[in-house]
């Protein structure tokens, strides 16, 4: 099969050549690739930056759409030929991928099997850190940073359809299209204070839940606007790695800060999330209330462009690799 491989050289070139097919084990699938997705661990990955977790595919890529082309020993409730997307931990970038069956979401004929590629990470880890890590309740106010972004874009359409009202940030060029997916408010971040702004539009009161991929420069502000009881989960840290923390202001208003990541996560954890995942999302998306938002849709073979968008923050939303 062919996949996309790094060079050792100073741009770390991306090339499509032939590698070896993965191996298939009991209760593994493999699938012929449709489609694949870029994120920004990939641009890490890509620099040496992001080591890869122990037993994953060394090639990039955390999700994947196609059709399943093998069964492993013991698979049940699958066929050759059945229309599936899930969640890496990569190996994406390639023509072929395994996958244990128990990570698979079949797609409905409802949904494009490219652009099925665009939704596992993206709305796993809105799903994972809104709903399972900060435990969202029926109207409880989500500020989400970097609102455009792909995780950004599926935290916004989960909190709707789930009744939390949304607040997002992101770059003025960005706003208008966060007000039509649906925010209570989109918040230029160069040109305001979302501090301010959140206070302005709760009347002093905060927000419930904070989405943050920026972590150390937002540190100080978040907790300021948080409710009592309030949860602030850092899933990134574009800023930086250190900042102050008023602990005084923690513990008067009981705030919960939460570390989160979801790729070095243990493969029972994935399996857990993806069980919460198809029975709770899922048939958000087999209604169609529910889909990814794509900025641009690239051969694999352009995979070197896709990283030039994330890394220059064009994107509203995900950028697809079609495969086959």
């Amino acid at each position: 099969m062919k996949a996309i491989q790094v060079r050792d050289d100073e741009q770390h070139t991306l090339v499509w050549e032939e590698v070896d097919t993965p191996s298939l084990g009991p209760g593994e699938v493999l699938i012929k690739a449709a489609a694949t997705a870029v994120n920004r661990a990939d641009l890490l990955q890509r620099r040496g930056l992001y080591p890869v977790p122990e037993g994953a595919s060394p090639i990039m890529g955390l999700e994947v759409s196609g059709t399943i082309a093998k069964l492993g020993e013991g698979v049940e409730g699958y066929q050759i030929g059945d229309r599936v997307c899930a969640l890496l931990a990569g190996g994406g970038y390639a023509e072929y991928v395994v996958v244990p069956a128990d990570m698979l979401l079949s797609v409905p004929a409802s949904i494009d099997l490219v652009e099925a590629a665009a939704i596992p990470e993206v709305f796993y880890t809105a799903f994972l850190n809104i709903f399972l890590e900060a435990n969202q309740s029926e109207g409880e106010r989500v500020l989400v940073h970097a609102g455009a972004s792909g995780v950004g874009t599926a935290a916004i359409q989960l909190c709707r359809v789930f009744d939390s009202p949304v607040y997002a940030t992101a770059s003025a060029s960005k706003l208008d299209f966060l007000r039509e997916l649906g925010v209570e408010a989109a918040i230029d971040r160069h040109e305001e204070d979302f501090a301010e702004r959140i206070d302005e539009l709760t009347d002093g009161e905060g927000v419930d839940i904070i989405l943050d991929p920026v972590a150390a420069d937002y540190l100080d502000r978040n907790t300021r606007i948080l409710k009592k009881c309030g949860r602030l989960v850092i899933i990134g840290l574009l800023s930086g790695t250190k900042a102050e923390l008023s602990l005084s202001r923690l513990l008067m208003k009981r705030l919960r800060v939460i570390g989160s990541v979801l790729r070095s996560r243990s493969p029972e954890e994935k399996v857990e999330i993806t069980s919460r995942f198809r029975q709770e999302v899922w048939p958000w998306f087999e209604s169609g209330e529910l889909s990814p938002v794509i900025y641009r849709m690239l051969p694999i073979t352009s995979a070197d462009e896709a990283h030039d968008i994330l890394r220059n923050n064009e994107n509203v939303g995900k950028v697809v690799l079609r495969i086959s």
